[in-house]
């Protein structure tokens, strides 16, 4: 991967000023989301804890939208509104514990994971924009798989490890869902300087270390 790129780069600056609206714009999906499904949490515990990511996804398009601006990038939406209306829809269309995987798993720490390897090459005030959202987004995956290790705890050995093996689809399908909508995320990496084969392959590796603590307490 190249380093640190120089905001005057045209070229850069369209392809990171796309990406940059991209991850604004999901933040904001996510914040509606997950107010949404605050009802459906367990415990009050967890009521507030989301209540709380709500507030901080705020604050993450809100660190994005002053950068943006700053910025000087081209802010038309990467999602059009029918395809944000898709996303919300497929949120509110799943059970809880497809919920937390498709959240916390897919969005929250595989697609935080893809958005990592491109801050090493990234100019200084991108860098800077996404130091909150990225830290924050820490506290919500450990959230994520605590809830839902706690959920597979319940099920039946046989049915939670039939599960496990369903989050490898459930991920496929949201690429696939990214490709169906016209999103080219590989050229948007590849377009900002990043080897997108490490990128995936470090996203792969991610997903296995969470398929492997999801899979320990079962196997106790």
């Amino acid at each position: 991967m190249k380093q640190l790129r120089d905001v005057t780069d045209q070229e850069y600056r369209v392809a990171m000023g796309r990406l940059l609206v991209m991850y604004t714009q999901v933040d904001y999906l996510i914040m509606r989301a997950v107010a949404e499904r605050i009802a459906d949490a367990p415990d009050d515990a967890s009521r507030l804890f989301m209540a709380k990511q709500v507030g901080d996804e705020s604050n993450h398009v809100r660190i994005q939208q002053e950068w943006i601006d700053r910025f000087g990038t081209d802010t038309t939406p990467v999602f059009n509104e029918l395809q944000q209306d898709m996303f919300l829809a497929h949120f509110r269309s799943l059970n809880w514990i497809d919920f937390l995987t498709d959240m916390y798993v897919c969005i929250e720490a595989l697609g935080g994971e893809a958005v990592e390897q491109i801050v090493p090459m990234a100019d200084p005030g991108t860098r800077a924009s996404l130091k909150v959202p990225l830290q924050d987004e820490v506290d919500h995956i450990a959230f994520g798989l605590d809830q839902l290790s706690g959920e597979l705890s319940k099920l039946p050995v046989n049915e939670s490890t039939a599960y496990l093996k369903t989050i490898e689809t459930r991920l496929d399908f949201l690429d696939d869902t990214l490709h169906g909508l016209g999103i080219d995320v590989p050229a948007m990496f590849r377009a900002v300087g990043a080897d997108y084969q490490k990128v995936v392959d470090t996203v792969m590796a991610r997903r296995q270390d969470i398929m492997n603590s999801l899979a320990q307490p079962l196997a106790a």
